[in-house]
């Protein structure tokens, strides 16, 4: 009778709730209420098991309309404070958060969680195999209109036996997966980058972002805005941009560490990362995220119009030259008729490049200024397309228009300065221009429209010179008549543009190998002994030397396929007194710890703008013999050939086109970018400031 007398007692202790040990046993504490909130301790098991670690939770649940907070609160509150002194058998536990949301009012942003939440908590205990009571004083500030401090006192006894799943083993474990860790398929912070008080971080999501939200947390502690977002690629690249709410004198986020929290929806990740430099695409063009659109089309327009002056745009002076000497003389209607079609030929090519990089970028796939003479195909289009230019030039080919069509073209027609105009934007390409690859940058880092509007820009500029004479044709008047003289500058442009085909050719070289690239010029030479002889014989013989002339250009567009990319990375050829050495971006880090300077060079076979700054700078006087210097290391990256590390670190340096050239060094871990145009002041300070020394720049 006691025996039944004691058990009934216990029930009703139960049901009273004065006892909790069947509770314990399940792993799963009381409830305890302070104010708006209500708390308990959990646990995965039922028993403690001989397991190092229990999977242990937090369990929290707020009246509506209240918080609490994150482990970093953002610009009020603070976090979760816990005490287990009281627990037994216990060394220690370790508090993980989910993913936060954010909370904005009158301008304030915090971060935490509403309505329910479980933290996991990873306990240690200090003798597996044994009992584990948990006892936690939790401090907790919950907000609504008003924030109240709470303090609840929550226990749970984990009983000696098998650690079988209690029943909420499974809400344990989905908090655990709610909890951001590193890269996960799903979210990818690709790159981050600081100046002053702003912070860019650009992301990818494999499904597409639906609300991405970015939470910073630094130390000392930094409060930032809400991010502003730029959607590009389908929605799976995003921009988000931050400024520091309330920053300090001389604040610079460039260098600094931080940790990110990613989120988006369920899906979260989180970074430990260090801001690069916010690095400008050349020393004196603002960068492309701290202004906006309508600026940004004033630095594309500038940028173009020094196009016109850069090495780059060498090969195309023939062409110009052509395009200009053949109008001295004309009726100003001619002469603007001609020089608008010229215009009208660069700003198309530009919109077709726009609309090929909007595809390449909506695919995933890497895009960049310059990119198209990565292709052997396009090499060699440019090489039949040159030679046939040359020809043309000399007279061994034509293609006549019919009669309606030539007179609706304007007389002698238009169709030729237009075609120019297209081939000299093609072969003005393959290098950046300084404020070209600020505004480019800008583009490339945004949408279609930003892309469309920055090209059209940047072909405006190019185009400029020609608008000028269209504007005012008289300026052709000062040019001398056509006469005989004109057949002999033909002939010598026509040379001109043949030793283009032959650069390309070598550029074409590092694609697809010696032998291939050869037997191309080879079938050039070709194409041009067969317009020759057709041009010099008469009847079907003249018919069959323009017949054999395309099916040597078929047979040179076929090169590429038959033999494919030559094997290996580019070489690295030591031209200089320096030790030039492949290009690793991991090493850098790793010289600047060490307490040397790096010297990165990016640049590519096809990019003039790149040799000449070898040729005038990096290979020769001072500034050869610094790099030559055994505390520099000279890291050169050949992007002749697609390069995704390459077009990475371009991209992480707000960069997509060549030359680029930065210096690390312990005086600047985070690099200093130069300009597009070197000098040997510019490098040679430089290499002193991140070599922690100060000096003068020469004359």
């Amino acid at each position: 009778m006691k025996r039944h007398a004691l058990t009934l007692l216990l029930l009703l202790a139960m049901l009273a709730g004065g006892a909790v040990p069947a509770f314990a046993q399940d792993g799963i504490g009381a409830w305890t209420k302070a104010g708006p909130v209500e708390a308990r301790l959990v646990s995965a098991v039922r028993a403690a098991g001989d397991l190092t670690a229990l999977p242990l939770g937090l369990e929290l649940r707020m009246e509506p309309g209240w918080k609490t907070y994150w482990r970093s609160p953002g610009d009020a509150g603070f976090p979760p404070r816990l005490d287990w002194s009281r627990s037994a058998n216990l060394s220690g536990a370790t508090l993980s958060y989910p993913a936060p949301h954010r909370f904005s009012v009158l301008g304030f942003e915090t971060a935490g969680y509403d309505t329910a939440v479980m933290l996991p908590i990873q306990g240690a205990p200090a003798t597996p195999g044994k009992p584990v009571d948990l006892a936690l004083t939790a401090e907790l500030l919950v907000c609504s209109e008003i924030c109240v401090p709470q303090t609840l006192d929550l226990a749970l006894a984990l009983p000696a036996g098998p650690a079988d799943p209690s029943e909420v083993a499974n809400d344990v474990a989905r908090a655990q997966a709610l909890v951001p860790k590193g890269p996960n398929g799903l979210l990818r912070i690709d790159s981050v980058r600081g100046k002053g008080a702003s912070l860019e971080v650009e992301a990818t999501a494999a499904d597409g972002f639906v609300t991405p939200d970015l939470f910073v947390e630094t130390d000392p502690a930094l409060t930032f805005s809400a991010p502003k977002t730029v959607f590009s690629g389908n929605d799976r690249h995003v921009r988000l941009t931050l400024t520091v709410t309330d920053p300090q004198p001389g604040l610079d986020l460039a260098g600094r560490a931080m940790t990110l929290t990613l989120v988006d929806g369920d899906k979260a990740v989180e970074a430990p990362v260090t801001a690069s430099a916010m690095a400008l695409a050349d020393s004196a063009a603002p960068t492309a995220g701290s202004v906006g659109l309508v600026a940004m089309l004033g630095v594309a327009l500038l940028g173009g119009l020094i196009l016109n002056l850069m090495p780059c745009v060498l090969p195309v002076l023939s062409l110009k030259l052509m395009s200009v000497v053949k109008h001295g003389g004309r009726a100003p209607a001619a002469v603007r008729a001609g020089f608008l079609a010229s215009a009208a030929g660069i700003l198309t090519s530009f919109l077709l490049m726009a609309s090929v990089l909007v595809g390449i970028k909506a695919a995933g796939g890497a895009v960049g200024w310059g990119i198209q003479f990565q292709q052997p195909l396009f090499l060699v289009f440019m090489v039949v397309l040159v030679t046939l230019f040359s020809t043309n030039l000399w007279g061994l080919f034509e293609v006549p228009l019919p009669r309606a069509l030539a007179d609706r073209l304007g007389g002698d027609g238009l169709a030729g300065p237009f075609a120019t105009g297209m081939f000299a934007t093609l072969l003005a390409t393959p290098c950046s221009a300084p404020f070209l690859g600020t505004a480019v940058g800008f583009a490339l880092s945004k949408g279609p429209v930003e892309i469309y509007a920055i090209f059209a820009t940047l072909g405006v500029g190019l185009a400029l010179p020609y608008l000028v004479v269209a504007a005012w044709p008289r300026v052709a008047g000062w040019l001398p008549k056509p006469g005989r003289w004109m057949a002999t500058l033909k002939t010598v442009l026509g040379f001109a543009l043949m030793l283009t085909a032959v650069w390309l050719l070598s550029v074409l070289t590092a694609q697809i190998g010696e032998v291939a690239a050869a037997t191309v010029g080879l079938l050039m030479a070709a194409l041009v002994l067969a317009l020759w002889v057709g041009r010099s014989a008469h009847g079907a013989a003249r018919i069959a030397g323009p017949v054999l002339a395309g099916v040597l250009a078929v047979a040179a567009f076929a090169m590429p396929a038959a033999v494919g990319p030559s094997a290996g990375a580019a070489p690295v050829v030591s031209d200089s007194k320096a030790r030039w050495v492949p290009f690793v971006e991991s090493t850098i880090r790793e010289h600047v710890a060490a307490g040397r300077t790096v010297f990165v060079d990016v640049t590519a076979d096809w990019c003039i703008t790149c040799q000449a700054n070898k040729k005038l700078v990096l290979n020769r006087g001072e500034v050869a013999e610094r790099l030559e210097d055994k505390g520099v290391v000279a890291m050169r990256a050949d992007w002749t050939r697609p390069d995704a590390t390459i077009a990475k670190f371009l991209s992480d340096h707000g960069r997509y086109g060549i030359p680029f050239n930065i210096v690390y060094g312990p005086g600047a871990p985070e690099g200093i970018a130069l300009p597009e145009l070197l000098s040997d002041g510019v490098v040679l300070e430089a290499l002193g400031r991140a070599a922690g020394k100060t000096v003068g720049k020469s004359s």
